[in-house]
């Protein structure tokens, strides 16, 4: 069988270029694959933009939020994506990644856990890495402030209770939630994750400061100390 020739989008029938159906049907009428497929503008020998890009969705799959954990590396295996092509890919990426946590930093009053993941899922659950975050909070509950307070490796992440209060304090923060990610997908608590919280809660009570939960974010789920009983027994 002959190769097939390198398809570019620009080689393709009018009605069925990505491009051209964005601007006859707007954005939302284009698949992921197809928004990828402007992004890169090309495919290879064997496969059109759109196919290359069905294909890497693929290896993710099928979820944007497991693409954003490719890294550059990751993404230049694929053939047909150079190094200028995965730049574009993850410049994209963390351009919407960016853009939704604008959107959730608007004034959030914080009623249960689930208002916690909802606020802090977009900056944690795509990370290879752990990282440890902060919400400082007011008398009404509602958030003032978020700090990283620590980023580690694939398998954990030194805290330094000192600097969360700190900057607790600094904030004038009367509420304190801590937060932070597991890349394995492991949605339990280590017994370091155990230790810590118990080290936060006791430095909290010291400096009268109401210590309210601790989430751990793996992927779209996540553990809330409180929730299980942990925080106040």
């Amino acid at each position: 069988m002959a190769k097939r020739e390198k398809s570019g989008i620009q080689k393709w029938a009018e009605e069925d270029r990505p491009r051209e159906r964005m601007m006859q049907h707007g954005v939302h009428s284009l698949s992921d694959s197809e928004l990828m497929a402007i992004l890169i503008g090309s495919g290879n020998k064997q496969e059109s933009a759109v196919e290359l890009s069905r294909r890497i969705l693929a290896h993710a799959d099928n979820k944007l939020t497991v693409l954003g954990k490719f890294s550059i590396k990751d993404l230049t295996k694929f053939k047909g994506i150079g190094e200028a092509k995965a730049i574009t890919i993850a410049s994209a990426l963390e351009l919407g990644r960016r853009r939704k946590e604008t959107e959730t930093e608007k004034e959030c009053q914080i009623r249960c856990s689930n208002d916690i993941f909802e606020y802090l899922h977009t900056s944690l659950s795509n990370l290879s890495h752990e990282e440890f975050w902060a919400l400082l909070l007011n008398k009404k509950n509602v958030v003032i402030h978020k700090a990283k307070i620590s980023q580690g490796g694939v398998d954990g992440t030194f805290v330094d209770v000192k600097i969360l209060l700190k900057t607790a304090i600094e904030n004038l923060a009367t509420g304190l939630i801590v937060c932070h990610n597991h890349p394995s997908g492991n949605l339990f608590p280590s017994k370091t994750d155990i230790d810590i919280t118990k080290k936060i809660k006791n430095a909290c009570e010291t400096m009268e400061i109401t210590f309210f939960d601790h989430l751990i974010i793996a992927g779209d789920n996540y553990y809330s100390f409180a929730d299980e009983g942990k925080i106040n027994p």
